[in-house]
């Protein structure tokens, strides 16, 4: 038995990249490492409406995180090395490694990034969705 697909309505036309990121979004495996929020900031005087991605990476420097923006894709990656100079008693917080992807929409917009009190925050811009109204002319064939 085939899977129907949502975007296979005949009034549904070029949705397929949009059924592609759906798929791709479902097949992420994610350990739910490290947590995180995301919120709407309303719109201000000097600031457009915004969307900001707050992650926990408490116990990560500045140097061991790295955000990038692959087509798509904004892609948050924190690295820790093991430090052999420390000798551990006991050892309850893990070194970990982590890779967290958001898939963005055409015209999202990175304002940029802060880490505060081991709080990642990214800004992102929303686009203005513009309204377009175009006349189509009928050519007469007779």
């Amino acid at each position: 038995m085939s899977r129907q697909s949502p975007f296979g309505h005949p009034f549904l036309l070029g949705f397929d990249e949009i059924e592609q990121a759906l798929d791709r979004v479902s097949k992420a495996a994610s350990d739910g490492y490290p947590p995180y929020n995301i919120e709407r900031l309303p719109r201000t005087e000097r600031d457009p409406e915004r969307l900001r991605i707050t992650l926990a990476v408490a116990g990560f420097t500045q140097d061991q995180l790295e955000i990038t923006l692959e087509e798509s894709q904004l892609v948050i990656r924190g690295r820790q090395g093991e430090d052999k100079a420390r000798q551990f008693l006991h050892r309850g917080i893990a070194a970990r490694q982590f890779q967290r992807a958001f898939l963005l929409a055409d015209g999202m917009e990175v304002l940029g990034a802060d880490l505060s009190n081991g709080l990642l925050s990214i800004d992102l811009a929303r686009p203005e969705p513009e309204r377009i109204v175009r006349k189509i002319d009928i050519a007469a064939r007779d």
